[in-house]
């Protein structure tokens, strides 16, 4: 059996801490990651998803299926939608913290409703803060087609929040 190996690239800019922006809000943090100030993460790259939009309490990426992501069975690997979830979950929470204050996924449920391949394009993952408190915050968030409107996944997060100082 003759393969024809594909290869994918990407770059990325060195990751800004959060230690290096600390007088920012989260929200205020995002906004400038949309406006080109602060460099999107590393894994962004990596994963191929993308932050679309940021309002308090709110998260929307998208990400663009491919083969390169897929499992043994042929179609997108779980950790794909895991990934594209825990990304918006943190996100949202993050647009609720003050300035000085951090986060970090302590726990995150992922239903996995229908699978997705190469062709399904661009999923849209969208998500809301439920509560965000001193030391631990909330979400949910689901991950739907694009252009078919289908929910692929669905999951919500718990987060401890902390001060980085």
């Amino acid at each position: 059996m003759t393969t024809t190996l594909r290869s994918r690239t990407h770059s990325w800019a060195p990751p800004t801490l959060p230690g290096d922006v600390a007088e920012l809000s989260g929200l205020e943090f995002l906004q400038a990651m949309l406006d080109g100030v602060i460099a999107a993460p590393p894994i962004a790259g990596t994963m191929g998803f993308t932050l679309l939009k940021v309002e308090p309490g709110v998260a929307i990426f998208e990400g663009e299926t491919g083969e390169h992501q897929y499992n043994p069975m042929g179609s997108v690997h779980g950790g794909y939608f895991a990934t594209l979830l825990d990304s918006a979950l943190g996100c949202a929470v993050m647009t609720m913290l003050p300035a000085g204050t951090a986060y970090t996924t302590t726990q995150l449920n992922v239903h996995m409703v229908r699978p997705a391949f190469a062709h399904t394009g661009l999923l849209r993952c969208e998500a809301k803060a439920l509560h965000v408190g001193r030391t631990v915050a909330t979400a949910e968030g689901r991950l739907v087609g694009s252009d078919d409107g289908k929910l692929y996944a669905h999951g919500t997060t718990t987060c401890a929040v902390f001060a980085m100082r």
